[in-house]
């Protein structure tokens, strides 16, 4: 397991739902026997219709949920071990949803400085992880704004860094985009890309957003709880039909090719961008 950022073997996890006199009342499977890799320095997606388990997987991933049954590791520590709970946590930072849930700073370089001043972090120090991480998120110039002054990408850039200050190994967020418009979700995944190339971070990203996993290691496709495929982009956009019976939009590149192809274009199968799609048709006789 030496490189392995996140693994979970037989995974399972079961939300109960108690009656008014306290007695279990129906029991939901929201994760279903899932195993799953991730090596260091990976940026792997992770994608699911609403309901797929995508999210509850997610928050085994920093110790928020502990496994039914089965296990998860995070840098090598079983998330079940009460010991390596703030080890866990410090390897592996949550970005969620919300960017507003997550700014607590009048200013932004006092919200991202929050994480590492609670770690105990010398403040020296401290000022150089708020300028390298508000670097990283191409926000430093907006360090002495208040973050209700910032547009939702904006924020939740800012919400990204103050997880970075905190030197996390590995960063997994929930569905970072969906409170966003198209050029925040842009300005988002650009810095969570650009944190994994350029600052080698291990990135999990869980997704609806077929644009966004493009850049992906690997994709994980996730319904009713269980993974159900599992590829590179590539493998996986060039299962259209599959994708669509899981209830998942395709690129509208892909989406574009594959129907080309059905009305007997000659085309690759697979191809994500736009420009791939102009090149592949500029190569047609």
């Amino acid at each position: 397991m030496k490189n392995e950022m996140v693994q979970a073997h037989g995974l399972v996890y079961e939300y109960k739902k108690y009656d008014e006199e306290g007695r279990e009342a129906d029991v939901t499977r929201a994760v279903d026997q899932v195993t799953l890799q991730v090596q260091k320095g990976d940026f792997v997606a992770i994608l699911g219709h609403n309901g797929s388990g995508k999210s509850t997987l997610a928050k085994h991933m920093n110790a928020i949920l502990t496994p039914t049954g089965g296990t998860m590791w995070v840098d090598g520590k079983d998330t079940r071990e009460e010991a390596h709970l703030w080890e866990i946590r410090q390897s592996a930072g949550m970005v969620f949803q919300n960017p507003d849930n997550q700014i607590i700073g009048t200013i932004v370089e006092e919200d991202v400085g929050f994480g590492p001043e609670n770690m105990g972090v010398p403040t020296k120090e401290i000022w150089e992880r708020v300028e390298e991480s508000l670097k990283a998120v191409n926000m430093l110039k907006y360090r002495h704004h208040s973050p209700n002054k910032l547009s939702g990408g904006q924020k939740q850039r800012v919400a990204i860094a103050g997880v970075v200050a905190m030197h996390p190994k590995c960063i997994v967020l929930d569905e970072p985009t969906a409170m966003l418009d198209p050029n925040g979700r842009k300005e988002v995944i650009r810095a969570v890309r650009a944190l994994n190339q350029v600052e080698e971070i291990t990135v999990i990203l869980i997704t609806h957003y077929m644009e966004e996993v493009i850049y992906a290691d690997k994709v994980v496709v996730m319904d009713r709880g269980k993974v159900v495929m599992e590829g590179t982009p590539r493998e996986i956009f060039s299962r259209v039909d599959k994708l669509k019976a899981y209830r998942l939009d395709v690129p509208q590149a892909t989406l574009l090719a594959y129907e080309l192809k059905k009305a007997g274009v000659d085309l690759p199968d697979g191809i994500l961008t736009r420009e791939e799609l102009v090149e592949a048709l500029c190569q047609l006789n």
